[in-house]
């Protein structure tokens, strides 16, 4: 594992896509940054980070025989390694609100960014941007958001942090082909955020309550509506409202 540390930088994700389109990029590469400025979310969303506070890093790997169809292998592994890391730390109620917001409680504490490159139907590489909230004190116009600090009361090294971040990561990769995709799903929908409990969601601009009862092995949402119609949502065709 290489790991190149950076001061300030606008996003990892796009230097280190950057990095793999102009250089023979090494496997396994780690870049991560001290401040990011222009941190990148899901959906175009910005990702705001205090400088020296938080973990903003992103993982390049490569793939060999990966075919385009099981890309949603890597949203379920990824999101399940970071709750895996958080875990040995005893972060407290961690789980996964879809597609890969890490949870703690009813915050938000950890974000993740995959960028995958494909060729002639296969996964070539994939560049997972990483964004966990580790030492802030507080998110005073962020009140939806959370730290490992404030929910376990504890300060953490964030060097040590990166390195088990990065190793389960890792870990999960040299896996991701083998592995079925099945046993992804099951272990991700076991760890979804508000699984199984009314909710309220925004459709095409229309408020609705539901249930969430799984994902698609393609990654897509699925939602029992109160008509009992189960229906099938991807990335922008709906938003968790609580």
């Amino acid at each position: 594992m290489n790991i190149i540390k950076l001061n300030a930088i606008g996003s990892t994700n796009s230097y280190l896509k950057q990095l793999a389109a102009t250089t023979s990029l090494t496997d396994e590469v780690v870049v991560v940054a001290t401040q990011q400025e222009s941190g990148r979310g899901q959906q175009g969303a910005f990702w705001q980070s205090e400088a020296g506070k938080s973990l903003t890093c992103s993982l390049f790997k490569r793939f060999e025989g990966f075919p385009l169809e099981h890309q949603a292998r890597l949203n379920f592994a990824v999101s399940l390694a970071l709750l895996d890391v958080l875990e040995t730390y005893g972060i407290p109620k961690i789980s996964v609100k879809w597609p890969n917001d890490i949870m703690s409680r009813q915050q938000k504490l950890a974000g993740i960014l995959i960028e995958n490159t494909v060729q002639r139907g296969n996964l070539t590489s994939t560049v997972v941007g990483v964004g966990l909230n580790v030492n802030e004190e507080s998110f005073n116009a962020l009140p939806q958001a959370t730290s490992m600090l404030l929910a376990s009361g504890q300060r953490y090294n964030l060097e040590e942090v990166l390195q088990k971040v990065a190793t389960e990561i890792f870990k999960v990769f040299k896996e991701i082909t083998t592995i079925k995709t099945n046993e992804l799903k099951k272990r991700y929908e076991a760890r979804l955020f508000r699984k199984g409990i009314v909710s309220t969601f925004e459709v095409a601009g229309v408020k609705k309550n539901g249930q969430i009862i799984g994902v698609t092995e393609s990654g897509m949402l699925q939602v029992a509506h109160e008509d009992d119609a189960i229906a099938t949502y991807g990335l922008r065709e709906i938003k968790l409202l609580f």
